[in-house]
């Protein structure tokens, strides 16, 4: 299924771009054409100083060849022989009142035949709009319950789980979904699988958008804007020390460029930083922690 799979994937790419940029309303995504030395490419998307997205990218690639032995180990594979696909999102708002967003999509196949999906949508929300986080993560659970009933319950936690920051003692940002090898089982099949990541990737959009549009005109103070950076400083900590993508693309030798265009133009770090204590800065901080259930209703 590999061919299929990456020509979905690229397709999705371009409509996704399409969308992000008719919500922008100003700037567009600048491609950039890459090749792995050991086999495939790329195609790295990034829109720059529009008047929603001050930086994001939404990068495309089918890369294969030998694994190092290290990444392969880590993979629990026999062989190093592999073949990935996928695509890869996030989106730093210029608004603090805006989300950070990230998403992905991958399949991954070993020498072996073994293949697997994996992926997911989570949100990062500089203030925290509780209603905006229940409409996210509703629809999140709407997608995930017309696969498996067990689906958002499962991928919540993971997410929970997997964006967390632990020198911090607290989560990235709101959560979200996030699953990994996902693999064919004697009752659902690699093609069921598929479906379901697709439905994942085509929930993004819309979900998205739709948030952006209820904040992008907010106005916000200096006050909010250093706040917003260094939360993004946060984003920045997770990604380089934590996430296991970063770590998985720099080992196996990828394009640096598009690994680490998930990181802000600007953040901030300040010494011992503590919100006021009943400051909306304060509230959000309660948020970022594992096991909120953002669909029980008040």
């Amino acid at each position: 299924m590999k061919d299929k799979i990456e020509r979905w994937f690229k397709n999705f790419q371009e409509r996704l771009c399409l969308a992000l940029e008719e919500c922008d309303g100003g700037a567009t995504f600048q491609e950039d054409l890459w090749e792995r030395p050991g086999g495939g490419g790329g195609a790295a998307r990034v829109i720059q100083n529009g008047n929603v997205f001050e930086k994001g990218g939404v990068n495309f690639s089918a890369v294969e060849g030998v694994l190092p032995e290290k990444a392969a180990q880590a993979l629990l594979l026999p062989d190093n022989n592999f073949f990935a696909t996928g695509v890869s999102v996030v989106l730093h708002p210029r608004n603090p009142h805006v989300p950070i967003t990230h998403m992905n999509v991958r399949y991954f196949e070993a020498g072996n035949g073994e293949a697997w999906f994996g992926g997911g949508i989570d949100l990062t929300p500089i203030y925290v709009q509780k209603d905006q986080v229940q409409f996210f993560h509703r629809a999140l659970k709407n997608t995930c319950d017309r696969f498996q009933e067990n689906y958002y319950a499962d991928f919540k936690k993971w997410a929970d789980d997997y964006f967390f920051i632990p020198h911090r003692g607290e989560t990235r940002g709101v959560g979200g979904i996030f699953f990994d090898r996902l693999t064919p089982t004697p009752v659902i099949s690699l093609e069921e699988r598929f479906a379901f990541v697709q439905a994942v990737a085509d929930t993004f959009a819309p979900t998205y958008t739709s948030i952006v549009d209820q904040n992008r005109d907010k106005e916000f103070s200096e006050q909010e804007k250093e706040w917003q950076l260094i939360r993004r400083g946060r984003y920045v900590e997770f990604n380089l020390v934590n996430d296991r993508g970063t770590k998985f693309g720099l080992e196996t030798h990828g394009r640096t460029e598009s690994i680490l265009m998930s990181l802000p133009p600007l953040a901030s770090w300040h010494y011992n930083h503590a919100p006021a204590e009943g400051t909306p800065e304060a509230d959000a901080l309660l948020c970022f922690q594992k096991g909120i259930d953002w669909l029980q209703e008040e």
